[in-house]
């Protein structure tokens, strides 16, 4: 009778949630922190506030209430055990919230984030985080520090293999797929993570491209370029935000009551969790902000930072910051509220434990191939001279490169659960395709690493060549020189890869490169010297059939660059929605540094915004990508001409697949305000769609661009839509070949 009296009870428990408006939800989730807090002693307040490392605690502080979140502890045996004492053994019984840096992946790796975003395929990118956020919480981790949406121009940044792009709009578009995709369709469900947007804000403009150094950005750039990804994500119903190292004009994020108070929680009014990042608490005494780690746990209480991850200053001085009035309970509790809701809506009340078998197991073959398609979705087909695909006269192959078998290195950068022992390395499944196919494959490193500085067995490298009648080479960069800290002041090919490719191409014999890497290279003379060019990213672990899948034409590459390629590193930063300048560069007046005669007059008359040396224009600029057949934009077309402010612009771009192969393409539009009180971007990406069509297929492509998308923050930091005319473009990249023209009314 006990059992049936509880049974009832859960279910009218559960009809009573799920009946509610998603707004009474929330409200019930809080009513139910409010009366947990009501009954909590400032100690155990306090301990909901603490995130600690794995392994850096006793079972005593959990008993005593004094953790409220643990990281990168990944056994769930520990686990489960530290649950119980929590749960079974403290006084109120608040579970704790696991959590652990699920990138790009749990097991199962998908391509680096920047790779995913190449794929310009949210739905896809949604996929790959929910396989991500199923293996992780069957491992028991209910909180991701992922989606990573910094904006940044700047390839030389570590970082920029985490991050989304250049743009602000796909990478708002990327990281609400992720979102959603680690949160589920309902939190409560066991195979449902909390997201944790990062990094708040402005991390990516660090100076020079070098991690965690200072941000300078004027305001209206900070509000109309870095801050709308995370104004979506919030939408969308992340669960938690995580503040940033760096300063921003001077003040760390993560003390920066004007960045976290006033625009997050006030103007936007979030009221979810944020979190410090790894100790950017105290790290604001090395910054000079602070005198001491008391005054940085004040600074972040002020800014509303919830929780400190690694670092002590919470547990150690908030009880005394309380006791002198320099912090309020209310301040307190409200952030012991915001924990305690996320770990309502997450079910963890109800459902504390984890036990592996009732999760489909990692590594799956659906798993895989969300994995494969991912990987195939995010390469981008850079050059290609008709030797791809691979022509079935093609009878012997020489693959040779650091990257053909790096089962580790294809993974990319943080990847903590994921295994080398799992890859499907590009040798491997080339093998099986010449095996399969009557192919001879011929195979030699080339480089022990990427890094190497001698080419290892150079003569059979010059053998090899020879032999073959098509030659693959994989270069790039280990995934160790990408990711955190790993800066590049260099970014060309590392080590002496390029002596490698002039040794292999000196046989005459086509060759294709395929690079693996974290972020851009400057190859153009690279490039120059090859057939055909596929940048492949790190892919993770179906990189090989993925990139066989490629080469030989069982698919077309859709891929398309989420960030522009310099020429040469001395062009950074170089991005494709840039101002015009007063005297926009040229190519009429571009002048090379060796066209210029002895003794010339110096000039300015006639000059231009460009470098003597690399010109204006960048390798490849944003939204590039090639494919195996050709699109042919045909119209595009608005439904009015003049609109209002609160109207709907419909778009209608005609689009044929004029080639021989049937083949997805990302339809890109652009908008350019023609006149603005502050001098607007050439173009701004507002809309794209990845459409299929089959060869000869006709398509017209419908975008619904609401007017007051086209705004933007003025002087006095109030976005308004200025009317005026504007141009709409479309193309298969930044490089758009349509535009008509709209008038937005008074």
């Amino acid at each position: 009778m006990r059992n049936f009296t509880i049974i009832i009870k859960v279910l009218l428990f559960s009809f009573t949630i799920l009946s509610c408006s998603p707004g009474e939800k929330e409200n019930t989730f809080e009513k139910k922190a409010d009366k947990l807090l009501q009954k909590m002693t400032l100690d155990e307040k306090i301990g909901q506030l603490v995130q600690k490392n794995g392994g850096s605690f006793s079972d005593s502080l959990v008993k005593a209430g004094g953790i409220g979140s643990v990281l990168n502890e990944i056994s769930v045996e520990r686990q489960n055990h530290i649950q119980r004492i929590a749960m079974e053994d403290s006084r109120l019984g608040i579970p704790i919230l696991f959590a652990r840096d699920v990138i790009h992946g749990f097991n199962t790796i998908m391509p680096i984030p920047l790779a995913q975003a190449a794929t310009w395929n949210p739905a896809l990118i949604e996929q790959g985080a929910r396989v991500a956020a199923t293996e992780a919480a069957s491992s028991g981790i209910k909180w991701t520090f992922s989606p990573m949406i910094d904006i940044t121009r700047d390839p030389r940044w570590g970082r920029i293999a985490e991050c989304l792009g250049e743009d602000s709009y796909l990478t708002s578009e990327m990281g609400a797929a992720m979102v959603r995709g680690y949160q589920g369709d309902k939190l409560s469900d066991k195979t449902s993570i909390a997201a944790c947007v990062k990094h708040f804000a402005a991390y990516g403009w660090a100076e020079g491209g070098r991690d965690y150094n200072t941000a300078n950005i004027p305001e209206n750039d900070l509000r109309d370029i870095v801050l709308p990804p995370f104004k979506r994500c919030a939408a969308e119903g992340a669960l938690s935000f995580m503040t940033s190292f760096n300063d921003i004009n001077g003040v760390p994020a993560t003390g920066n009551e004007f960045l976290v108070k006033d625009i997050l929680r006030n103007e936007w009014d979030y009221t979810g969790m944020v979190v410090s990042d790894w100790v950017s608490i105290i790290q604001m005494v090395t910054h000079g902000f602070a005198p001491d780690e008391k005054a940085s746990a004040l600074l972040a209480m002020n800014a509303t930072v919830d929780m400190e991850m690694a670092s002590t200053s919470y547990e150690t001085y908030l009880k005394e910051l309380l006791d002198e009035g320099s912090i309020s309970q209310k301040q307190i509790d409200n952030a012991v509220r915001r924990i305690l809701t996320v770990k309502y809506k997450l079910g963890l009340f109800e459902s504390p434990y984890t036990n592996p078998d009732d999760f489909p197991e990692p590594l799956n073959n659906e798993h895989l191939a969300v994995s494969k398609k991912a990987a195939i979705e995010s390469a981008v087909l850079l050059k290609n001279d008709g030797i791809l695909p691979v022509s079935e006269k093609i009878k012997t192959v020489a693959v040779i490169g650091p990257l053909a078998d790096a089962p580790h290195d294809q993974l990319g950068t943080w990847i903590f659960d994921g295994s080398k022992n799992n890859s499907v390395t590009p040798l491997e499944s080339l093998s099986e395709k010449a095996k399969s196919n009557g192919i001879t494959l011929l195979y030699e490193r080339g480089l022990k690493i990427s890094r190497s500085k001698e080419i290892s067995f150079p003569e059979k490298v010059k053998s090899i060549s020879k032999q073959a009648d098509l030659i693959i080479l994989f270069l790039g960069e280990e995934s160790i020189l990408s990711g955190e800290s790993h800066c590049r002041a260099d970014i060309d090919l590392p080590g002496a890869q390029e002596e490698l490719v002039n040794m292999v191409t000196a046989s005459g014999k086509p060759v294709i490169a395929v690079f693996m890497a974290g972020r851009p290279l400057t190859v153009e003379n690279v490039i120059e010297k090859t057939n055909a060019a596929l940048y492949a990213w790190h892919p993770g672990t179906m990189a090989g059939p993925a990139l066989t899948d490629l080469l030989w034409g069982a698919v077309s590459p859709s891929g398309k660059l989420p960030v522009t390629f310099p020429r040469h590193v001395g062009q950074i930063p170089i991005y494709y929605s840039h101002r015009t300048t007063g005297k926009p560069a040229t190519n009429e007046t571009w002048e090379h540094i060796d066209d210029i005669p002895v003794e010339a007059p110096q000039l300015s008359i006639g000059n231009t915004s460009h470098y003597l040396d690399y010109g204006f224009e960048p390798m490849f600029p944003f939204g590039y990508g090639l494919s195996y057949t050709t699109f042919e934009y045909q119209s595009i077309e608005t439904d009015k001409t003049a609109y209002s402010a609160t109207d709907t612009i419909q778009v209608s771009v005609k689009l044929i697949n004029t080639g021989n192969y049937n083949a997805a393409e990302v339809v890109q539009l652009y908008v350019h305000d023609k006149v603005a009180s502050r001098a607007p971007a050439v173009k701004q990406l507002k809309g794209f769609k990845k459409v299929f069509l089959k060869q000869g297929e006709k398509k017209t492509v419908i975008f619904n661009l609401p007017v007051s998308s086209l705004g933007f923050h003025n002087l006095a930091m109030k976005y308004m839509v200025e009317p005026g005319e504007f141009e709409i473009m479309a193309g298969g990249s930044s490089d758009t070949t349509l535009e008509t023209g709209i008038v937005i009314e008074n």
